[in-house]
C-alpha cells in the first residue's frame, strides 16, 4: 500500500501545519496557514523538554521577547507566540522569494551594484538588532531570504543559536556559527563581541555576493581555521577598489581594529544609492503571550487537532491550475535544486524506494527507513558536518506518486552536488509528462 499525502491535517490553534520547510537542532520550521485570515505564516517549532533539558528557558524567552519588540523591514517577523504540554511555536513571518543563496547558485555572483544593495539592506538589519542588544552569530546566504517584491529579510535572527549566558566579562563564549563565515576571535574561544563578530560574517557574505566563492574554504577544518586566522584571503580582479577596500576593512582578523557599522555606513563605496530603511511604526506590541507560554498557564495552552482534509487528487488540481502539463504543477523534473526538491514517477512506491537506496548508497550515504519516510545520512564530514537528506514518497493520485527530497543537515552546496550524481541513478522512475505527450 502506497503512502498518502492527503492524510490527516493538523491544527494548532488557528493555524492548519503544513509540510516542513526545515530543521535544526532545537527545532522544526513548518509551512502554516491563518484559517481565519488567510496569511500564509512559518511556524518554529520547539520541543519543550530539550529545552528544559539545556536549562534553556530564560534565554529562549528573552530573545523571543526581544524579537517581537523588533520590527524592521529587513528582519522576519514574530507575530505570536504559543504552547502545547509538549512544544513551543513561534509564528513568524513567511517569505516565499526564495533565499539569497539560490540566486548566486543559479546564476553566479552578483552585479556589484546589485550585491550593494543587498548589503546595505543586511547592514540597516543588523545594526538595528545590535542597538537592541540582539546579535545574530550565524549569518551566512542561507540565512538571508527575499521576499516577492525582492527585499532582504534576515531569518533566525536572536533564533539561530540560542545565546549562552554572557561571562562576566561581557563576552559571549560559544564558537556557533558556520566555520567559513565565523569571525577569528569566535574560532579561538577566547570571548568576542557579538556586534563586531556579525560584521565580519557580513564581509563574507559580501564577498561571496561579489565573488559567487567564498574567501575562507578549505576541506580540512584546520587549514580553513588558519586562513581565516590571518584573513588570508585574495579579491578577485573585477572588484572594484571601493570595494575591496572596505572588505578588506571588514575582513580585518583584528575585532579592535575591525571596521564599525557606524563606519560603514560612512564608507563612499557603501553610501552610493544607498535608501535608509522605511519604518512602518504599527501599534505598540504585547508580549503577554510570551508571558504565557513561559508561565506554565494552562489557560492558554493549545492543542494539536488532527482534522481530515477533503480530499483531491493530482488531475483536479491540474484542472484548477488551467493546464494538463505536469511540468507546471511540479518542480522541473531534474533541474537546479534549492534545499529541497520534487520529482514524479508512475512507478510503484515499493520499487521508488528501492531505487532511491540504490542511488544512495554507492555515494556513500547510510540509508534508514520508516514507511515511505527515508533518511539518507553521508558518512563524510563536509564543511557543516554530516549531509543528510530526508525523503518521502506521496501519492496523489492512483499510479502517480510524488517524491519530495529535503536537505536536513550539512552544507546546500553539497546538497547540489549530491543530486546531481544521485539523480543520475533516478533517471528511469522520473516520470517526465513532455516527453511522454510526444511520443503518443
Amino acid at each position: 500500500m502506497s503512502k498518502t499525502g492527503l492524510g490527516t491535517r493538523t491544527r494548532v490553534g488557528k493555524y492548519e501545519i503544513g509540510k516542513t520547510l526545515g530543521e535544526g537542532t532545537f527545532a522544526k520550521v513548518k509551512f502554516a496557514r491563518n484559517v481565519e485570515t488567510g496569511e500564509n505564516v512559518a511556524i518554529k517549532v520547539l520541543d519543550k523538554d530539550q529545552v528544559l533539558r539545556h536549562k534553556m528557558v530564560e534565554q529562549i524567552k528573552r530573545e523571543i521577547s526581544t524579537m517581537k519588540l523588533i520590527k524592521h523591514p529587513n528582519v522576519i517577523n514574530i507575530y505570536e507566540v504559543m504552547a502545547s504540554k509538549t512544544k513551543i511555536y513561534i509564528v513568524i513571518e513567511f517569505v516565499n522569494g526564495g533565499e539569497l543563496f539560490d540566486k548566486i547558485v543559479n546564476h553566479g555572483r552578483l552585479r556589484e551594484d546589485e550585491a550593494r544593495r543587498y548589503f546595505q539592506q543586511l547592514i540597516n538589519a543588523v545594526d538595528y538588532c545590535h542597538s537592541r542588544g540582539v546579535y545574530h552569530r550565524d549569518l551566512k546566504p542561507e540565512n538571508l531570504l527575499l521576499d516577492s517584491f525582492g527585499v532582504l529579510k534576515v531569518s533566525d535572527f536572536g533564533l539561530s543559536a540560542f545565546s549562552p549566558q554572557l561571562k562576566a566579562n561581557g563576552l559571549l563564549h560559544t564558537a556557533c556559527g558556520t566555520p567559513n563565515y565565523v569571525a577569528p576571535e569566535v574560532l579561538n574561544d577566547k570571548g568576542y563581541e557579538g556586534t563586531t563578530a556579525d560584521v565580519w560574517s557580513c564581509g563574507v557574505i559580501l564577498f561571496v555576493l561579489m565573488a559567487g566563492y567564498l574567501p575562507f574554504d578549505e576541506a580540512n577544518h584546520m587549514a580553513l581555521y588558519k586562513k581565516i586566522y590571518k584573513a588570508d584571503f585574495t579579491c578577485p580582479s573585477w572588484f572594484s577598489s571601493g570595494a575591496k577596500n572596505l572588505i578588506k576593512r571588514i575582513l580585518d582578523p583584528n575585532p579592535r581594529t575591525r571596521i564599525t557599522i557606524p563606519k560603514i555606513l560612512e564608507n563612499e563605496w557603501f553610501k552610493k544609492g544607498y535608501r535608509p530603511p522605511d519604518f512602518e511604526h504599527g501599534e505598540a506590541v504585547s508580549l503577554e503571550d510570551v508571558d504565557a507560554v513561559f508561565n506554565d498557564s494552562e489557560e492558554h495552552l493549545v492543542t494539536e487537532k488532527r482534522e481530515k482534509p477533503t480530499s483531491m487528487n493530482a488531475f483536479e488540481l491540474i484542472s484548477k491550475s488551467g493546464s494538463f502539463d505536469l511540468g507546471n504543477l511540479f518542480e522541473k523534473q531534474m533541474g537546479l535544486v534549492k534545499r529541497e526538491t520534487r520529482f514524479t514517477s508512475q512507478r510503484p512506491a515499493n520499487e521508488i524506494m528501492s531505487k532511491i537506496e540504490e542511488a544512495a548508497k554507492p555515494l556513500g550515504f547510510n540509508v534508514r527507513k520508516q514507511n515511505y519516510k527515508m533518511k539518507l545520512q553521508g558518512d563524510k564530514t563536509g564543511r557543516k558536518g554530516h549531509l543528510s537528506v530526508a525523503t518521502e514518497v506521496f501519492e496523489v493520485a492512483p499510479s502517480v506518486h510524488m517524491v519530495e527530497l529535503r536537505k536536513t543537515g550539512g552544507d546546500t552546496l553539497e546538497f547540489h552536488k549530491f543530486y546531481k550524481s544521485f539523480s543520475s541513478g533516478l533517471k528511469d522512475i522520473v516520470w517526465q509528462p513532455e516527453a511522454n505527450q510526444s511520443t503518443r
